[in-house]
């Protein structure tokens, strides 16, 4: 291993934009012995930081070399359309939108391009660390730039409500079927103290769990409140079709359809990954993307 060569290889890339916190971070070398090592005053035997970098260096060109092309980004879809005409019914008419189902079709894509394009959108997305009252205001809190909240649920929902009131905007909870039926309910309370459109996005589990017999009474509120249903249940041919498309592909290939009508593998957002390992796979053998490019990706990531 060439010491000179390996610390001007750094320089290169520092010269080249890099910055040199980043190379210290990501190389695992600390900043201050980066920095004098280029200066050439490292106190000790450089041996073991000079491997450290060689092993960064070599990582990095083998990321650049194997590269996954750009994803496609949003693609408008037909179901990205009824999500977005369903979450423009809510925040017109200040009502409550529940869009709901399979795992993978885009909702959480369609929330974020209506967020980018419409004024006053706001998304709180949730976990199953937000299935509490106060865990799920706060999240609705810091997604409307509420910073420094109180630890008071009521609190934090004054705050809120003050904050919402009088913007005509939308709250979008996303991943929320982990809310528990406090957490819902609160969601309700801020949509009819403020005024504003509430949309609750998520799986199967949000709405049944505002229609199963084990549901807390209180919820009753909130589902005679919904004025939008929109359930998701699979991926759309045209769906398919569209995302194949922007990737090169043809929504008719047997591949491409068996990738996005698998229930439970994440359908639209599998079969995105699988084209874009594709599309590599093709390019590296410097050949137009067929199906076997995609056959082969799908057996790369699936590991068969």
């Amino acid at each position: 291993m060439d010491s000179q060569a390996v610390l001007d290889e750094v320089r290169q890339l520092l010269a080249a934009g890099v910055t040199q916190a980043q190379a210290a971070r990501e190389s695992g070398v600390s900043a201050t012995s980066l920095s004098q090592l280029l200066k050439g005053t490292y106190p000790a035997d450089p041996a073991a930081m000079v491997e450290k970098l060689a092993a960064w260096l070599a990582a990095r060109r083998e990321r650049m070399a194997a590269s996954l092309p750009q994803a496609a980004g949003f693609v408008e879809t037909a179901t990205a359309k009824r999500i977005e005409a369903a979450l423009a019914y809510a925040q017109m008419a200040a009502d409550v939108a529940v869009i709901y189902g399979a795992a993978g079709v885009g909702k959480t894509m369609g929330v974020a391009r209506y967020a980018a394009t419409r004024p006053n959108v706001w998304v709180a997305t949730m976990t199953p660390g937000h299935a509490g009252v106060t865990a799920a205001l706060e999240e609705v809190a810091l997604s409307l730039g509420l910073k420094d909240v109180p630890q008071s649920p009521a609190r934090i929902h004054r705050e809120i409500v003050a904050r919402l009131r009088g913007t005509g905007g939308l709250v979008v909870v996303d991943e929320a079927q982990h809310l528990g039926v406090a957490a819902l309910d609160a969601l309700r309370s801020i949509h009819d103290a403020a005024g504003v459109g509430l949309a609750l996005v998520g799986n199967d589990q949000v709405y049944g769990r505002m229609t199963g017999g084990s549901r807390a009474a209180y919820l009753d509120r909130l589902f005679s409140r919904i004025g939008k249903r929109l359930r998701l249940p699979a991926a759309a041919k045209e769906d398919i079709e569209a995302v194949a498309a922007a990737y090169g592909a043809a929504g008719g290939w047997r591949e491409v359809r068996e990738i996005a009508g698998r229930a439970g593998f994440g359908a639209l957002r599998a079969l995105a990954k699988t084209l874009r390992l594709a599309q590599m796979m093709a390019a590296s053998a410097g050949e137009a993307l067929t199906e076997a490019h995609v056959a082969a990706a799908r057996r790369e990531l699936e590991g068969v």
